[in-house]
């Protein structure tokens, strides 16, 4: 094996360029990545030609070829102890590609990490709601008392979590950008202070709200339940301060000073500044969107429909979890999701008609197989990446029908009626 994977190592060095054209590597579970300094110089085509190799493609920057699990260890080994690189962690490997990503690419990736964070407990969230949603429907449930409370009790542990999402949002995005996650946490509290009015009776005109007066400005004291956009906002400038503070405050007074005034700075923004701003920033997304179901009707699904899984090969999509997350806060429903639940399952299917079309083709079913179980998980990627292959040519054209397809399913279903009122694994990719 040690012969094998030198030999992998050679060829795979002499098609990326070079030992001088590679800035790190490390690997996953299944994949060896390689961030380069000119992605330019990688045959990709010739890498997947590579004995043991099952697949390449390009993603966060890094060109990833998967071997599988175990073999990705051995050849991981001779191939960093070959460009002395043996000790770079896969983290550390994603900071050097981050430092190749431009701005947009750098944003995207942030709002997805501050997603993948809390992941958990939209999950459970969503979950519960599924299953407090399905258990109401049965008389059973309803007549007896043990049942309808463990109903209950789950239905009641699924709005919790989902009425304190902008707290957790809060952790998590000042986690990623870099400041101490309890100010988040202390951010998110006063975001969802009960001194606060609430945001959905204070809408309805259902409470009397409190205006204050500071620095001439009307602070109006209305609490951000389901601000997730401003919770974002919020802790990215939380985590900056808190950063500033740091490094300005001396170091004798720096426990009790830098806290003391990072929190207060950014309840000051929060109410007056940053508040109002992803307020109105999130009220704009959700009427566009309530606008384009309620005046365009099936088109507006159709062109959605149609350009999901384009925008997935961007990246962009991680952008649709917060706007996800807005919906469900403002109108209780998600018309998005089953969207891209249609834009997803015809992608799988265009994977399938390539496989049986090529199916006596040994490499082609190592690529397909799997990817096809991923888009069963809300996981497209892998399917889409099959696009870039050369020798893939007429699995163009299939996804040009797929698309077409799911444009054109909002025609077909109802699409109207179909909406979900919680997440769903396919938000996951």
């Amino acid at each position: 094996m040690k012969v094998t994977c030198i030999h992998i190592h050679f060829i795979i060095s002499r098609y990326i360029g070079g030992k001088e054209n590679i800035q790190g590597v490390a690997h996953c579970a299944t994949r060896l990545r390689i961030v380069l300094k000119d992605n330019d110089q990688a045959d990709l085509k010739a890498i997947e030609d590579v004995d043991l190799a099952k697949g390449v493609f390009v993603a966060g920057d890094q060109v990833q070829i998967i071997f599988g699990a175990g073999l990705v260890n051995d050849v991981y080994e001779v191939f960093a102890e070959h460009n002395n690189m043996k000790n770079m962690s896969l983290s550390d490997l994603k900071t050097v590609a981050n430092k190749k990503m431009n701005p947009l690419q750098r944003m995207i990736k942030a709002l997805s990490d501050v997603f993948v964070d809390i992941m958990p407990g939209i999950l459970a969230a969503a979950l519960l709601t599924g299953i407090s949603g399905v258990l109401g429907n049965f008389d059973m449930i309803k007549e007896n008392d043990t049942l309808y409370g463990i109903n209950r009790l789950i239905n009641i542990s699924s709005g919790a979590i989902f009425g304190f999402l902008p707290l957790a949002v809060a952790y998590s995005a000042c986690k990623r950008f870099g400041g101490r996650p309890i100010l988040g946490i202390v951010i998110g509290c006063i975001m969802l202070s009960n001194s606060l009015a609430d945001a959905y009776a204070a809408a309805q005109g259902t409470v009397e709200v409190t205006t204050l007066r500071i620095f001439g400005l009307g602070v109006e004291l209305v609490g951000f339940q389901g601000g997730i956009i401003v919770a974002l906002l919020m802790d990215f400038v939380t985590a900056k301060l808190d950063l500033f503070f740091e490094k300005k405050v001396p170091e004798v007074v720096r426990l009790l000073v830098s806290p003391l005034l990072t929190t207060l700075v950014g309840a000051l923004l929060l109410f007056t500044i940053i508040g109002p701003a992803g307020r109105g920033l999130s009220t704009g997304i959700t009427n566009a969107l309530v606008w384009m179901t309620q005046n365009l009707g099936v088109f507006g699904y159709a062109v959605f429909s149609g350009l999901q899984q384009l925008v997935v090969i961007t990246g962009l999509h991680h952008i649709f979890g917060a706007i996800e997350a807005q919906l469900l806060a403002d109108t209780g429903r998600n018309f998005i999701n089953p969207l891209m639940s249609v834009a997803i399952i015809a992608q799988g299917g265009a994977v399938l008609a390539y496989l049986v079309r090529h199916r006596k083709n040994v490499k082609i079913r190592e690529l397909c197989i799997p990817s096809f179980i991923s888009v069963l998980f809300g996981i497209t990627e892998p399917a889409l990446r099959l696009l870039r292959r050369q020798d893939m040519c007429m699995h163009r054209q299939t996804v040009r029908y797929s698309v077409c397809l799911i444009r054109n399913m909002p025609f077909v279903l109802p699409a109207a009626v179909v909406r979900k009122y919680s997440y769903i694994s396919v938000w996951i990719r």
